[in-house]
């Protein structure tokens, strides 16, 4: 009976120990696969998405969660347009630094990862509001910049970079770990030390960002006597590209509306934060499986009709939420509209990344970024600015995605020039109808 027992704690332990063998290759493998200079970026991104998250959780609460619903509107609207006001800063200018000069993008990198840490720490502590909007601008800009260098340096970083929209989904999916993770040390520290917790421990994760950024790869000499060589020419979008770039921030417009129209209907239920974070992570929830199931996608449909799926995605849930409005019909649709948004950007990300040259490439996420996010905002501004019940506010945004989706599958099946590989931007290949995007697979794919 003995030599049974120990047989059987001997078997549990090896099936312990193999499982978290399992856990570790898996995670190894998650950050390996790509080669060096994309596991140091998925590094920086768990540092990065970490010291955004935290610093989230950090000023939550003075923003929306403890304030009167008229107040929290006008600190909400306060906040979109910082969300907005970075790119007047760092659009007319980041852009053509990275193209003109692309051996300083790691550096921007690090100061951006620095710039995050210092501004977290010194709101700790600080009861004054006046310093609050100043340091979330600071936070937003850097946290900016950050995202638009680490896009530009993607490219550099992989081993095959062909495989681009893999990479950037499993970017997102080491994003999405490394926000839950933080999101529960952030718990914890508002727990012990209020909002000074989660700030402390984003002041450390900005640090660690910019010191792993320092192992990032930089182009090699002769990339960038190339750049120093091309002329400075307007950059210009293929067609198809320009398309899949207006869905994608129109996705982006409904997933800003649909969220700031549900969180504002809960506060006027006084639901409690714990519904909030369940509405949070419903739409991080989202994204994650949209990092997941995109590669898999990716290897049988091209891109653009991945953004048209999103389209549809968002309007069916719209549409499904205001027959059965609640709070569990309100995660459902915070986690669909996540899992939109992440389908359509995962998906617009390669697209571009293999669309532009690399000397092109810091002013195209430049560019894109600033749409996007200014595309959040106008979409989460309607809901603020003019309360709508979750009926009525539900039934438009069905709509408005439905038209959307109508109109850019109709600018699809227009007849229109394959777009030039980013790399290679002397050879066109002949033209292809727009109505062959759904079906045609390139062969280096």
């Amino acid at each position: 009976m003995a030599t049974s027992s120990r047989t059987h704690a001997a078997r549990a332990g090896t099936g312990r120990l193999s499982g978290a063998a399992r856990l570790t290759g898996s995670v190894r493998s998650m950050f390996d696969t790509g080669g060096r200079g994309f596991r140091h970026l998925a590094v920086t991104q768990v540092f990065s998405t970490a010291c955004d998250t935290l610093v989230a959780l950090g000023l939550a609460g003075t923003l929306f969660f403890t304030v009167p619903s008229a107040e929290a509107r006008g600190n909400v609207a306060l906040y979109l347009l910082l969300t907005v006001a970075p790119f007047a800063i760092i659009g007319p200018s980041l852009g053509r630094l990275l193209d003109r000069t692309p051996v300083a993008t790691r550096t921007v990198l690090m100061i951006a990862a620095a710039g995050r840490c210092l501004l977290a720490l010194s709101l700790v502590g600080a009861s004054d509001r006046w310093w609050l909007f100043p340091a979330a601008f600071g936070l937003l800009v850097f946290s900016r910049v950050h995202g638009i260098t680490r896009n530009s340096l993607l490219p550099l970083a992989l081993d095959a970079p062909s495989a681009l929209v893999a990479a950037n989904a499993r970017l997102a999916w080491i994003g999405v770990l490394a926000g839950g993770l933080a999101g529960g040390i952030g718990l914890v520290g508002l727990w012990l030390l209020d909002a000074n917790g989660p700030l402390l421990v984003a002041g450390l994760a900005g640090a660690a960002a910019a010191w792993v950024g320092r192992r990032l790869p930089a182009p090699d000499a002769s990339s960038r006597a190339s750049t120093r060589a091309l002329p400075p020419v307007r950059l210009r979008l293929d067609r198809n590209v320009r398309m899949a770039q207006l869905a994608t921030a129109g996705v982006r417009t409904f997933n800003g509306f649909l969220l700031l129209l549900i969180a504002f209907e809960l506060q006027e239920a006084e639901a409690g934060l714990l519904d909030f974070a369940g509405l949070l992570a419903a739409a991080g929830g989202g994204f994650a499986i949209a990092s997941r199931i995109v590669p898999l996608v990716e290897r049988r449909v091209r891109e653009e009709p991945m953004v048209v799926g999103a389209l549809a995605l968002t309007a069916g849930a719209a549409f499904v939420a205001g027959q059965w409005f609640g709070l569990v019909a309100a995660a459902a649709l915070a986690g669909a509209a996540g899992l939109a948004w992440g389908v359509a950007k995962l998906a617009f990300d390669g697209l571009l990344q293999a669309s532009v040259p690399t000397s092109r490439r810091g002013a195209a996420f430049t560019r894109s970024e600033t749409l996007f996010s200014v595309a959040w905002v106008v979409g989460a501004i309607i809901p603020t600015a003019v309360p709508l019940s979750a009926s009525v506010g539900l039934a438009l945004a069905g709509l408005a995605a439905l038209a959307a989706q109508i109109v850019y599958v109709g600018a699809l099946l227009v007849p229109t020039e394959r777009p030039r590989r980013g790399d290679d931007p002397g050879e066109r290949p002949p033209p292809v109808a727009g109505a062959d995007a759904f079906d045609h697979v390139e062969d280096e794919r």
